[in-house]
């Protein structure tokens, strides 16, 4: 059973640094391209960053470059994402998610992706 388990959320102050974690089970995380993506509240939901499973390959939305690196330890079975500089904007809860095939190439597209955590929440508000 495919299980994504995120964590690291909470309130951090403008200009503030967190680390979110995706604990994965139930597959082999080093087959498959992860995906964070989040959401506000009354806003869709938008990718943010992904890591490849298949090329290694790293993809980020415009709006976080520069500031988010995510990465990947496949022996703990965990995905990151590191954030720093947050800004207001970037309050919302956060998800990890997982495509459907093995081997995929990274994307931001919400469509790619079968499987989701349970979400974590992030606040940054002075």
């Amino acid at each position: 059973q495919v299980q994504l388990v995120e964590s690291g959320g909470g309130l951090v102050q403008p200009g503030g640094s967190l680390r979110l974690s995706c604990t994965a089970s139930g597959f082999t995380l080093g087959n498959y391209a992860i995906g964070w993506f989040r959401q506000a509240p009354g806003k869709e939901r938008e990718g943010v960053s992904c890591t490849g499973g298949l090329d290694g390959g790293l993809y980020y939305a415009d709006s976080v470059k520069g500031r988010f690196t995510t990465s990947r330890d496949n022996t703990k079975n965990t995905v990151y994402l590191h954030m720093d500089n947050l800004k207001p904007e970037d309050t919302g809860v956060y998800y990890c998610s997982r495509m459907f095939s093995q081997f995929s190439k990274c994307g931001l597209h919400r469509g790619l992706y079968t499987y989701w955590g349970q979400g974590t929440q992030v606040t940054v508000s002075s």
